[in-house]
């Protein structure tokens, strides 16, 4: 896939537009039949109710494409058959919304609807990391942790389309308060919003000096880009921080790989952009943690090809299917 963008009046044939629906932003893309992106938009995601994040999705429907051109969307939580997003814990404000009727209502662009890390796979699958794959798992580390799990080439949904809900698997009993309100979820360890959480604890014991200095001085403006910030600097802690973080990731990674024997393990996101820095000490640290690992055959971790555009290009790969 081409990631060159090209600004054309008139989309070709089998256009479509893909939405990624994350907890920080909305990010959207115009792609052509043949993989290329278009166009892109992007917004930050409005925490005021299902109206507000429809109505920043549809700015970004109209600003991309032409009407009647279909619409696949990825929304962060428990997005159900028929488009209803019922539950997000990073979309706090969104509970029990008919997404899908309500943007086709906005829009009048033929919609459908999944979870962004299953329209994420896709999108690897179709042009990235996974492609030509049958037994993966991909795991989107960002505001949280979002999950997808390809079985025997098809994407596995569940019973109801909650599906593969990975960043709220148990892994500390009484570990830090998740998003959704329980404690100790792989997501509260080993998500972007977790490695900012550990920076910032950090700081407030005394250390993290160049990571402080990267936010500027302000301790509670600290997120993971300071530390990645710091990291590629050369700063020793926060490098060292970013290896007891990837050892978090990969105590998720290494359980679900012993329950699903996958080929390959994908990790999307923004944090995927730290490059060695974080896949070094992710895969030294997974290979401990996975039963056999001297024994079994090797399971690559690799970043998503499509980097930060993962869920939006799937998702317009998911409306091909509304192509008539």
């Amino acid at each position: 896939m081409s990631t060159s963008e090209t600004e054309s009046a008139t989309p070709p044939a089998g256009s479509t537009v893909g939405l990624d629906i994350g907890g920080t932003k909305v990010l959207g893309v115009l792609l052509g039949p043949d993989g290329q992106v278009l166009r892109e938009q992007r917004r930050l995601s409005p925490h005021a109710g299902v109206d507000a994040l429809v109505a920043t999705a549809a700015l970004i429907v109209e600003e991309l494409s032409e009407p009647g051109i279909p619409v696949g969307v990825g929304a962060a939580g428990l997005v159900d058959h028929d488009g209803h997003v019922l539950y997000s814990p990073n979309l706090p404000t969104v509970r029990d919304a008919p997404l899908r009727d309500a943007l086709h209502a906005a829009t009048d662009h033929p919609l459908v609807v999944d979870n962004d890390a299953n329209v994420a796979a896709r999108g690897e699958v179709a042009y990235g990391a996974a492609k030509g794959v049958q037994h993966a798992l991909l795991a989107t580390l960002g505001t949280g942790i979002g999950g997808a799990l390809l079985l025997n080439g098809e994407l596995y949904r569940g019973a109801h389309g909650f599906g593969a809900e990975i960043g709220h698997i148990t892994v500390e009993r009484d570990g830090p308060l998740c998003a959704c309100g329980e404690r100790g979820h792989w997501e509260a360890i080993a998500s972007g919003t977790a490695l900012g959480r550990m920076a910032r604890e950090l700081v407030e014991g005394g250390g993290g000096a160049h990571i402080r200095a990267a936010a500027g001085g302000v301790l509670a403006s600290i997120t993971g880009v300071h530390v990645e910030e710091a990291a590629r600097a050369g700063d020793a802690e926060a490098r060292e921080l970013l290896v007891r973080y990837a050892d978090n990731v990969s105590l998720g990674l290494a359980a679900l790989a012993n329950v699903l024997d996958p080929e390959l393990i994908v990790i999307a996101g923004g944090l995927v952009e730290l490059g060695p820095l974080l896949f070094g000490p992710l895969v030294e640290s997974f290979m401990r943690h996975v039963e056999g690992a001297a024994y079994r055959p090797k399971i690559p971790l690799v970043p998503a090809q499509l980097g930060e555009r993962a869920g939006a290009v799937g998702a317009a790969v998911l409306a091909r299917q509304l192509l008539a």
